[in-house]
């Protein structure tokens, strides 16, 4: 047993972390590596490889993700904003490249190849990117002479810019709601949040009237006969078949066909193989991580902190529910992976990485360390 009087950093950090929420995240990465089971061989099969190929590179991925969740979870919350800074940096820089020379793969640049590993640079910008917006506007706040809500919208526009140019219009939503989201937790004037809310449905509109790759996900979501809805009406098919407690492991019909099981609808695998009771247990997991994280940085004294986790939060939730809204005919069809759960090595590292703040920045601190970050004076006259 650890003693409470022992200070070495491993203790402080055992006492001072969040272990339901620590928890809560492992029995989503231990539920992620079931599902990877039951949903990836198929998959593997039909292109040829080994049938446990995609399960094996799951369980290796988690191995660099647990490290780096465990690392960042011991960094202050100076040393994350620096850290923050060092990523989103490198992440820009990898997305240009992407762009340059990165493979096309059905219409898009989103994948470049560095020894030997394929990154996703989008899925390293979004964690830091939430970091950077809320430190600039805890500095708002803080210092209102200093133009940081204006430098937060330039880095908004810079990699919205990005993103639209792979294109990936599903990463560029959920950036917009979740730097939305942290604009309006800040305290900024419902003017600007509604005008802000109109910009990006008029770029939406945009969107639909001018890229064909848009409006064709749109129209087959409003008028599914207009196209092809293969993967969308088989995920449905799976929750009709597993019902409440469903078809039992390895028996899952829908993962033979679906080209996506093991990653943008394995839930809908989830569902059929386990039933709906699990699907429930999954998303009150995703609720306690969200709604626990949120209360802990409303309680915290720090501004960047309570920006900065609450972002983080909103980050991993909404991403969630995309998924499993697309997986329920609730939204039209987005290539969102269901966090810790769905095949990928780029999104599961970003994820510890995101995680690993959130863990850092919801620690219980002494007042003197709070105080000693230069938010505590602003926390008292914001509140």
């Amino acid at each position: 047993m650890l003693s409470r009087e022992e200070r070495t950093p491993f203790s402080e950090w055992w006492w001072t972390v969040d272990k339901p929420l620590m928890g809560a995240i492992l029995a989503l990465m231990l539920t992620g590596v079931i599902l990877s089971l039951a949903a990836s061989p198929p998959v593997a099969t039909r292109i040829g490889l080994d049938p446990f190929h995609f399960f094996s590179r799951h369980v290796l991925f988690l191995v660099p993700s647990c490290i780096v969740l465990l690392g960042v979870s011991f960094l202050s919350p100076r040393a994350i904003r620096r850290s923050a800074l060092i990523i989103f940096a490198v992440s820009i820089v990898l997305i240009v490249l992407t762009l340059a020379i990165g493979p096309e793969v059905k219409g898009s640049r989103r994948w470049i190849t560095l020894l030997g590993l394929n990154i996703q640079a989008s899925e390293i910008a979004k964690p830091s990117f939430v970091v950077m917006a809320a430190w600039l506007f805890a500095e708002s706040t803080r210092r209102p002479e200093m133009p940081a809500t204006s430098m937060a919208l330039v880095l908004l526009l810079m990699l919205v810019s990005l993103l639209v140019m792979e294109p990936d219009f599903g990463q560029t939503m959920l950036i917009l709601m979740v730097w939305g989201s942290l604009f309006f937790i800040a305290g900024m004037r419902m003017i600007w949040v509604f005008g802000l809310a109109g910009l990006g449905a008029a770029g939406l509109f945009s969107a639909y009237l001018f890229v064909p790759h848009v409006a064709g996900r749109i129209k087959r979501f409003m008028n599914p006969a207009s196209g092809d809805t293969f993967q969308v009406d088989t995920a449905m098919e799976a929750f009709y078949n597993g019902g409440w407690f469903g078809l039992g492991p390895g028996e899952g019909i829908a993962k033979r066909s679906l080209p996506d099981s093991h990653t943008d609808f394995v839930f809908a695998v989830a569902a059929e193989e386990f039933g709906i009771i699990l699907c429930l247990a999954m998303l009150a997991l995703f609720a306690f991580v969200v709604i626990r994280t949120l209360s802990r940085a409303y309680a915290n004294e720090d501004m960047f902190s309570r920006f900065a986790a609450s972002g983080l939060a909103i980050l991993f939730g909404v991403q969630a529910a995309i998924n499993m809204s697309v997986n329920l005919q609730l939204i039209p069809a987005k290539g969102m992976t269901l966090p810790f759960i769905s095949y990928g090595g780029s999104s599961i590292v970003s994820l510890a990485y995101g995680v690993g703040m959130m863990l850092a920045l919801t620690r219980l601190r002494p007042r003197t360390e709070v105080e000693a970050s230069g938010h505590a004076e602003a926390m008292r006259s914001y509140a």
